[in-house]
C-alpha cells in the first residue's frame, strides 16, 4: 500500500490588503496627480494616467490541460488566450498571454483576493498561481502621440500593422521593463515594477513634452 498522501494539499493564502484603519498607497503617491492633473494642462498629445492599486494574479498551467483551461475560465468569465502575445478581457477582468505556460490577470484591487482563493479551490494537478498585486502597478498611456512616446521608450516595432489593438509584449523600457498591451486605437497599457514607477513617470514625463502632457487622477 502506497504511503503517499493523494488528498490535495492544503494552501495557504493571506489577503494582502491592508484593513480600513490602514491607507493603501500606490507607488506614485508622492507625485499627488490629483493635483497635478488638476492644475496642469488640459490638452495634449499624451494623456496619462495611473491606474493605482489594481489587482495582478500570474497563474502558470499547461495550456493543454482542458480541465485546468476550462477551471480558469469558469472563473475568470473569460477564456485564457493561448494565442502567442495576445490578450482578452470581459468587464472589469483581463488577462495577458505571458508565455506559453503563463498569464497575467488583471482585476481590480479588492476582487484580487477573491479571484486568487477561486483559482486555488477551482485548479487541480500542476499549477500556480500567485498574487503579485504589491509588486507592479498600472500606467495607461492615451492620445494621438502616445506611440511617438513608446517608439522612444522601447525597441519593439508599435506600428499599427504590427500592434494590432490587444496585442501584448513584455521588453525593455527606458532602462527598465514593461509588459505593454494595446487598450484601443490609441490607447496603451503598461504593466511596470512598482520599484521604478517613479522612474517611469520622470521618463514619460520628459518623452511626452514636445508632444505636450495630460495627467488625469
Amino acid at each position: 500500500m502506497s504511503d503517499v498522501n493523494s488528498e490535495a494539499p492544503t494552501v495557504a493564502l493571506m489577503d494582502q490588503l491592508p484593513d480600513a484603519s490602514i491607507q493603501g498607497q500606490s507607488p506614485l503617491f508622492h507625485a499627488d496627480l490629483a493635483t497635478v492633473a488638476k492644475k496642469g494642462p488640459k490638452t495634449g498629445g499624451v494623456v496619462f494616467k495611473e491606474q493605482a492599486l489594481m489587482g495582478q494574479i500570474t497563474l502558470r498551467l499547461n495550456a493543454e490541460n482542458a480541465e485546468q483551461l476550462k477551471a480558469a475560465e469558469k472563473v475568470l468569465g473569460v477564456s485564457l488566450p493561448t494565442q502567442p502575445l495576445t490578450s482578452v478581457e470581459s468587464g472589469d477582468v483581463s488577462v495577458r498571454w505571458i508565455s506559453p505556460d503563463e498569464w497575467l490577470i488583471i482585476v481590480p484591487g479588492l476582487k484580487a483576493f477573491d479571484v486568487e482563493s477561486a483559482l486555488h479551490a477551482a485548479l487541480s494537478g500542476h499549477y500556480q498561481v500567485v498574487n503579485v498585486s504589491g509588486g507592479w502597478t498600472v500606467f495607461m498611456l492615451s492620445g494621438k502621440n502616445a506611440r511617438d512616446v513608446l517608439q522612444k521608450s522601447a525597441p519593439v516595432d508599435v506600428h499599427p500593422a504590427a500592434f494590432p489593438v490587444g496585442k501584448v509584449v513584455t521588453t525593455v523600457f527606458a532602462k527598465s521593463s514593461a509588459i505593454i498591451r494595446r487598450a484601443g486605437d490609441d490607447q496603451y497599457e503598461l504593466v511596470v515594477r512598482r520599484s521604478f514607477a517613479d522612474y517611469l513617470w520622470l521618463w514619460l514625463q520628459d518623452a511626452s513634452r514636445e508632444y505636450g502632457l495630460v495627467v488625469e487622477a
